[in-house]
This record gives C-alpha cells, structure tokens and sequence, in this order.
C-alpha cells in the first residue's frame, strides 16, 4: 500500500487534551510507566482519525482516549506492553487482509521498522499508530557522606536520575531502583541491611572484596541476597581518585539499567 500524505484534520479536543494531561501527572507522580498511542495516518475508513490519541496502562489497557475499537486495542495493546519493556518506540501499522497479502506482509512482522497488524473489521481500513513510551525517571540512592558519594551525586545529574543523598539509610532507600552504597566504613552494616530490604535492582558497594566478604558474614542473609551486591562497585577501568571512582559505577549503573534494552 502506498501510504497518502497526512489527512489535514489533525485535532484533538481541548477536553482530551486535558483529561490526558490530568492522567500523566497522575501516573509521573505515582512513578507509573505509560505509553502514549498517536494516529498519525489513515486510509478509507477508519473510525479513529489522525490526531486521536489514547492514553495506555503499562499492562495493555487504555486509561484515557480513544483510537479505535476492538479492531486495533489489541495490537496497541502489544505495542504499548513491548515500548514500555524496551524503552523505545514503536510504529504500527494496521491494514486489511487483503493490503497485507498483496504486499506479501504477515501480521507479527515487522517491515521498514513498523508492526505489521490485521484490521478484521469490515470497514477494510488501515491506519498508522505511533506508540512512545513515558518512563519514570529511575532513581538512584547514594548513601554516605564520602568523597566517592559526592563525585557520584555530581557526575550522575546529567543522566536522568531522580537522585537522593542520605549521609546514613533512610527508608527512601527501600523504594528506590537503585542504591549505591559509599559511607567509607561509618554505618556500612546499616547501609547494607537497607539496601537488601530494598526492591532495588542495583546495588553497589564501595569497597574492596575483603572488606564486604568481611561485613556479608554478619549480615545474616542468603546467598541469593548477597549475590545482588556489586562489590567493588563499579567497572573494572583501574580508577583510583573519587571521580574516577564514579566514573566507573556511573557506567556500571548505565549498563545494568540498559540492558535487555532493544538496540537499532
């Protein structure tokens, strides 16, 4: 099919826009992922038209919006739930049978970087949706008053991270995503026990493997726990100074919150 050039009614209700804006601060201040899914093109008819715009959960379902009927939630559905995961957009295309087939195209693949879907309904149209994901900002947790702490708050602000400081635990720790640890031996135990109460996916602990092999005996937790400490925290780049340091658990943070990230 040879996609026609942008229809010129694009609009969007003043009412839609704000519910929409309403849901969003909502879901940015519960620290929520959503998707939001844009008509961007049409051809024939189509119930939904460029412009429209839904709002859609992190599990599929549309909260706020309209893009259509039963005829396309569910491959916005799969694109949202796939953008949320990987942290990228998606293009998606839904067309006729009969488009697909004359074009050699099967739903669930995917050709000049869009999804390919089927549009069952009768009406025969096909239409172009574009789905961006909006992720909460990941936070990051330095405990310690150290100098590698402070390096770390520094070099970490321009990489988008909600970040806190506490020169000792505190229960913000126990929410946050991840948790560097960098209290130079005052309250090291303490800082530990919170961080594995914690649902972080990241810790880090600075300091030498004899060191934490030493403090892991007395902190009575499994093996399995344990194994979610990073220590020495950081890549292996032979820092020596603060900021070199936190350089390299600044990169180790990178690695760790992209990974299973899809790559183009």
């Amino acid at each position: 099919m040879i996609w026609p050039p942008l229809a010129p009614n694009w609009c969007v209700s003043d009412m839609e826009t704000d519910t929409l804006d309403l849901a969003t601060r909502r879901l940015a201040e519960a620290r929520e992922p959503y998707a939001i899914a844009t008509v961007i093109r049409t051809v024939g008819a189509t119930a939904a038209k460029p412009g429209a715009r839904a709002l859609i959960l992190a599990d599929g379902t549309i909260s706020e919006g309209w893009i259509g009927g039963g005829c396309v939630r569910g491959a916005i559905a799969r694109a949202a739930r796939t953008a949320i995961a990987e942290g990228a957009p998606r293009l998606i295309s839904i067309q006729p049978d009969e488009d697909l087939t004359a074009q050699g195209l099967a739903p669930g693949q995917t050709h000049q970087g869009r999804d390919i879907a089927r549009n069952g309904c009768p009406s025969k149209g096909a239409m172009e949706i574009f789905v961006e994901p909006v992720l909460p900002r990941p936070e990051l947790v330095i405990l310690g008053a150290s100098p590698v702490a402070l390096a770390l708050a520094t070099l970490a602000q321009p990489f988008g991270f909600d970040i806190t400081t506490e020169p000792s635990p505190q229960p913000a720790a126990t929410r946050a995503r991840m948790v560097v640890i960098a209290t130079q031996g005052a309250g090291d135990l303490d800082a530990l026990r919170t961080a594995l109460a914690s649902e972080a996916d990241y810790i880090g602990f600075v300091a030498s493997r004899r060191k934490f092999a030493t403090l892991a005996a007395r902190l009575d937790a499994t093996p399995e726990a344990l194994a979610r400490i990073q220590s020495p925290a950081g890549l292996a780049i032979n820092a020596v100074t603060p900021e070199e340091i936190a350089l390299s658990i600044l990169a180790q943070i990178v690695q760790h919150r992209r990974q299973g990230q899809r790559q183009t």
